[in-house]
């Protein structure tokens, strides 16, 4: 599932969205851009909500180390974040059994 990237230009934020996150979850728009670049990186599709566009859900963490839950689309080749948050802890315990074996 990892080429759904390789068409990928850079992200598109809207204006009305961008400071979304960040006021409901503290969540920076710069901070969901570096969990894509970061590892491990866990990749999810995302049915339940893919009913008008597909949509994945994403385990990463920042450059801070900071851990975090994304859901996104890709519109025009480009990374949408629709919402973004810290992980829960049955996620964080997900994402630390994928580091122990990458």
């Amino acid at each position: 599932m990892q080429d759904i990237f390789s068409k990928i230009t850079g992200f598109e934020w809207d204006k009305n969205n961008i400071g979304k996150n960040q006021q409901k979850h503290d969540v920076y728009y710069t901070e969901c851009e570096e969990m894509f670049f970061s590892q491990p990186f866990l990749l999810y599709p995302d049915p339940k909500h893919s009913k008008q566009e597909k949509r994945y859900y994403v385990l990463g963490k920042t450059n801070l180390n900071r851990k975090l839950f994304a859901v996104f689309a890709i519109r025009n080749n480009k990374i949408r974040i629709i919402s973004a948050r810290d992980m829960s802890r049955k996620e964080r315990k997900i994402y630390e059994e994928a580091k122990k074996d990458s």
